[in-house]
């Protein structure tokens, strides 16, 4: 019983890591062919937007903010992609225990 007690604590230690890992990881995301870009962290957190001058039209500002919009969930879906390769093994080594994000 102890012997289990302490691979789950190991594993409880190693997906802080991984958690504190994906925080400072960032990870991009694109829309309109590259002329809008958004960069997230692994956890999901926006760190920059990047906007091609060609992307702005001032007669069609809907288009932009579809662009924009695109390019984050492109983003944040490269996240999650990023938090399963991270996380989801050790959370399933955990057997879903309460309060995991998996």
């Amino acid at each position: 019983m102890q012997q289990l007690l302490q691979q789950a604590q190991k594993m409880q230690q190693d997906l802080a890591v991984a958690q504190e890992e994906l925080a400072a990881t960032e990870v991009e995301g694109q829309a309109g062919g590259g002329l809008v870009k958004a960069t997230v962290t692994g956890s999901g957190e926006l760190r920059a937007l990047a906007i091609d001058p060609k992307a702005v039209d001032p007669e069609d500002t809907e288009t932009l903010a579809d662009l924009i919009v695109a390019a984050v969930q492109a983003a944040n879906e490269n996240a999650q992609q990023l938090q399963q390769q991270k996380l989801g093994p050790l959370a399933q080594g955990l057997g879903g225990m309460p309060g995991l994000p998996f």
